[in-house]
């Protein structure tokens, strides 16, 4: 599919890497978006079977009929008791507290504090002309809105590109010290195991290379990749 990766497709569903930039719903002021392309392709509206934001990347899966549709909104929904697994990276500002850990705070959800965690392991850390930054892999407890990017900026520790709940001057340092473009959110690997949906799943989609790029230039990464 042109512009949009497919990294998994069988006859329930398929997986894509979607880029940052890119609203997975069509609305007022948006001309393109994820839905309208995949009905174009396909002929037919598809469903998303749960949503990024529009500036964030990597996976998302969609399913191809009704059916399908209310199967992965099942999954997706009762995360916690079938074992599947939703992973992000993400470069934030700062260092955490631990190198592993559980985030619980509050976050209003539809007008009510709703409770909402989120865990994350340190993958490694850099400096950039004296600022530190911190690349880390997060799991989602609960689904809430931004709920990623609130709890770090929540903790001190703000995805970097954030232009909503970040820092925003840590944001312009490092865009003038490292070439900060996006935000540095991405939705790096999908697990749904075999009893949930009768077939197995375990996607991983590649950094982009923007996130990639200011990885090397922190000296996060160092030639290996997170996704190892």
């Amino acid at each position: 599919m042109k512009n949009l990766e497919i990294l998994f497709e069988n006859d329930l569903c398929l997986v894509l890497n979607k880029p940052a930039g890119l609203a997975v719903q069509g609305g007022e002021g948006i001309k393109n978006s994820l839905d309208r392309l995949l009905e174009q392709e396909y002929g037919r509206p598809l469903n998303l079977a749960h949503r990024l934001d529009k500036d964030t990347s990597g996976l998302i899966l969609v399913a191809k009929n009704r059916e399908a549709a209310s199967l992965f909104a099942g999954i997706f929904a009762a995360r916690k008791e079938n074992g599947l697994v939703k992973r992000y990276l993400a470069c934030c500002a700062g260092n955490p507290e631990a190198e592993k850990g559980g985030i619980r705070l509050d976050l209003e959800s539809r007008g009510k504090s709703r409770a909402s965690e989120t865990f994350f392991r340190l993958l490694g850390g850099g400096l950039c002309a004296g600022k530190s930054c911190s690349l880390l892999e997060l799991e989602l407890g609960t689904g809430r809105m931004h709920q990623i990017r609130r709890h770090l900026a929540m903790t001190g520790t703000p995805v970097l590109g954030d232009d909503k709940y970040g820092n925003f001057s840590l944001n312009r340092f490092f865009r003038k010290e490292a070439g900060l473009r996006r935000l540095l959110l991405h939705a790096s690997r999908l697990i749904i195991p075999p009893a949930q949906a009768g077939f197995g799943l375990d996607v991983s989609a590649p950094l982009p290379p923007y996130f990639e790029d200011f990885l090397h230039r922190c000296g996060i990464l160092n030639g290996q990749t997170p996704l190892k």
